[in-house]
């Protein structure tokens, strides 16, 4: 389908709900069109955390609109998934024009909610506007021994009911076939949460630096509370979309143009969403011929068979590349702070209280809670790494897990976040080109 806005042809959409149910009619256009266009290759990319559509849509358009030209014998269609996700508005992207939120969160005294991010997360919460209002309110009041209440009203903003499918989408790991119980970040004492991201916020802003033996306020904490919080639900969501939704449309796909072979590529926990479509994928579809992951805010355990630190704990994702006619391509980058000290950090909340203050975090956690998008797929048998100069000259076409390490090109980027959302580059382009042996 031919969208004026966007960077290549044919073009169509996908959106679902949080729960993954689909949109009809986008689902339906995509099936009975897709036939009509001679493709050989259809690459599907799921965004990450972004406010609404025109966000999704602007990284599909610039990071599709290189694909022709490095591939032009290629026969191939795009596809686009809009799920409910957010992004805090204060996250400056690189090469996106950085926002009057961002610039205004580089020069504020303290962490406030503003009213893009605001708007986003009552958009992203519908129901929940008393709730918003009032966090809102304490975030800028920062009233004196309301942590607790402070806390109460973040789990109350993001609890799903128990009777959906959400909360069976949020865990990374299964002991003994069971998903792990909600996490600390939600139980824990909200003022020692608080004070242990302050610490870690203070030591991205001072470059990776300790700050000594001050103790920071938590209240400065209490927005990245906030925000792991919501990312936590997006996770959740990520998942029930990947598996309810995506999953059961590619099945349908297969049946409607089984000549065309499936690209996966998702961003962030797009990635994890995916991933997650593996699991839902109907029994004998082999359409799926390669998996490209790009800086996925997921675990890297998610898809080893058998945890170090717990032999009988597994990934939630366990064996589910195998799905895969080709090869599942982790992209990673060392310069994504994101994932490399706040994600660590936050998976941690989930057994623990352990306290991380005034410490480089991800490195004092440890393996144990690290992110695919931080140093790749791990405890999977037979993974290959590969520099990006390396990724690039080829192949990557062999099934299995290859883990590529992108930071030549994935490196920019401020706090809190770092390069997390730096990956609108062509190198990234021809590695998805690579993975899916296209052109």
């Amino acid at each position: 389908m031919a969208d004026p806005g966007m960077s290549v042809a044919p073009y169509w959409e996908l959106t679902f709900d949080a729960d993954g149910d689909p949109d009809g009619a986008e689902r339906d256009r995509l099936l009975g069109e897709i036939g009509g266009h001679g493709l050989h290759d259809l690459i599907v990319f799921a965004h990450g955390w972004n406010n609404d559509r025109s966000g999704a849509t602007a990284l599909y358009r610039r990071f599709f609109a290189p694909v022709p030209k490095l591939a032009p014998r290629a026969r191939i269609g795009y596809a686009g998934v809009i799920w409910p996700s957010m992004r805090f508005c204060d996250e400056p992207i690189p090469d996106f024009p950085k926002s009057v939120v961002a610039r205004d969160a580089e020069e504020a005294a303290a962490p406030v909610l503003d009213k893009d991010t605001r708007r986003a997360l009552l958009e992203t919460f519908p129901g929940r506007a008393t709730v918003v209002h009032q966090i809102a309110r304490m975030l800028d009041q920062r009233p004196a021994n309301e942590l607790a209440e402070f806390g109460r009203l973040v789990r109350l903003l993001v609890e799903v009911l128990p009777g959906g499918p959400q909360p069976l989408f949020a865990a990374d790991t299964l002991a003994q076939g069971v998903p792990r119980s909600e996490p600390v970040l939600f139980s824990g004492d909200t003022t020692a949460l608080c004070e242990e991201f302050a610490a870690a916020l203070a030591g991205l802003q001072g470059g990776g630096e300790a700050a000594g033996f001050t103790v920071p306020n938590p209240w400065d904490g209490a927005k990245e509370l906030l925000r792991q919080a919501a990312y936590y639900a997006m996770k959740r969501r990520a998942g029930a979309v990947g598996e309810r939704g995506l999953g059961p449309v590619i099945g349908r796909l297969a049946e409607a143009a089984p000549e065309v072979r499936v690209h996966l590529v998702g961003h962030s926990f797009g990635g994890r969403l995916v991933s997650f479509a593996l699991r839902g994928l109907p029994d004998g579809v082999r359409t799926v011929k390669s998996v490209t992951l790009l800086q996925g805010a997921f675990s890297h355990y998610a898809f080893a068979a058998r945890l170090p630190h717990n032999p009988r704990a597994c990934g939630v994702l366990q064996g589910r590349q195998n799905r895969i006619d080709g090869p599942l391509v982790c992209c990673y980058s060392h310069f994504d702070e994101a994932l490399g000290t706040l994600y660590p950090l936050a998976s941690r909340m989930a057994d623990d209280a352990e306290s991380a203050l005034g410490e480089d975090v991800g490195r004092v956690l440890g393996a144990r809670w690290g992110a695919m998008g931080h140093d790749g797929v791990q405890e999977v048998p037979g993974t290959r790494s590969l520099d990006l100069a390396a990724a690039l000259r080829g192949p990557l076409a062999a099934p299995g897990c290859v883990n590529v390490d992108a930071a030549a090109v994935v490196k920019r980027g401020g706090p809190p976040c770092g390069a997390h959302s730096d990956i609108v580059h062509p190198e990234l382009a021809r590695v998805v080109l690579a993975a899916g042996r296209i052109g």
